[in-house]
């Protein structure tokens, strides 16, 4: 039973974490660029969930999940701000370039915050409440099922509109070929900023999702782009299915062999993992099967 109590613990980190590493590699499969104020991001939308949180009726109930929509949409216009300040005018520069613009964008959000918030751990509201349920004995705290269920949808609704709509359409062809889309008629740079929208979306959502039950600190962003990074590295790079998979692997390990040994080991069996797959699999776990499907 604590097992199954642990597996989901596991899963909800994991699924927050697997958006933050889904933005990740939505701009990266787009621009050739590594977006190294991903993390940030995520601390940003956690700190705007706080902020916004006190403006909210007392008697609407469900404060967190009434937050999520105003978080996504909020953060895709930063995300817009983002690409047009950090990226367009660069992308035509070294990658390197973009790598330090990114970094700079990330420690001006760090100090921004730092000046409005404090440096204080902060929580942004639950999703639907701070109680827990009792499923046959198993005892779920209610916002680790919120998490998972609403990084279910998001993940969902992005393969959809990859998928399925013409907008996803000329999305995948500007991350495959960049030069043949414009070619074809589709207005890249358009797409490139709508990809920098959904990825700092999605950004925010994790900030949102996590900043409630492990809190938000100015600083945090740092941790969290090593870990997107690491999950896309495992998973394969450019790999959606990977940077998921990566994700709620590094989330297993935190949780799971954590609570059997110690937050440290488990980092160290983390990256001694990270290692082996490496070596095995240098292109990552799906990476194969990611340049097979292009």
């Amino acid at each position: 039973m604590i097992t199954l109590q642990l597996l989901v613990n596991g899963l909800a980190l994991g699924a927050a974490y697997a958006l933050v590493a889904l933005g990740f590699v939505l701009v990266l499969n787009a621009t050739a660029a590594v977006n190294f104020a991903q993390g940030d991001l995520v601390m940003a939308g956690g700190l705007l969930a706080v902020a916004l949180a006190p403006h909210l009726p007392a008697y609407l109930p469900l404060p967190g999940l009434l937050l999520l929509p105003v978080v996504l949409v909020l953060m895709a216009g930063l995300g817009l701000l983002l690409a047009a300040a950090a990226y367009l005018p660069l992308r035509r520069r070294p990658p390197v370039a973009v790598f330090i613009s990114t970094i700079a964008a990330g420690i001006i959000l760090q100090n921004g915050a730092s000046v409005l918030f404090g440096p204080e751990p902060r929580a942004a509201p639950p999703l639907l409440s701070g109680g827990t349920l009792d499923i046959g004995g198993l005892v779920v705290a209610e916002q680790s099922l919120a998490i998972i269920a609403v990084a279910a949808l998001l993940i969902a609704g992005q393969q959809w509109l990859f998928g399925r709509t013409q907008l996803g359409r000329r999305l995948r062809a500007t991350a495959q070929d960049p030069e043949m889309a414009r070619a074809c008629g589709v207005p890249v740079t358009a797409m490139i900023l709508v990809t920098f929208a959904l990825g700092t979306a999605f950004a925010g959502a994790a900030g949102l999702l996590l900043a409630n039950r492990y809190f938000v600190t100015p600083t945090a962003g740092g941790d969290l782009i090593l870990k997107a990074y690491i999950a896309v590295t495992i998973g394969g790079w450019g790999s959606v299915p990977g940077a998921v998979a990566g994700a709620l692997l590094i989330a297993l390990f935190e949780v799971g062999v954590s609570s059997v040994l110690s937050y440290p080991v488990a980092l160290g069996l983390l990256y001694a993992t990270l290692l082996v797959i490496l070596v095995a699999r240098p292109q990552g776990l799906f990476g194969e099967a990611a340049r097979r499907r292009a």
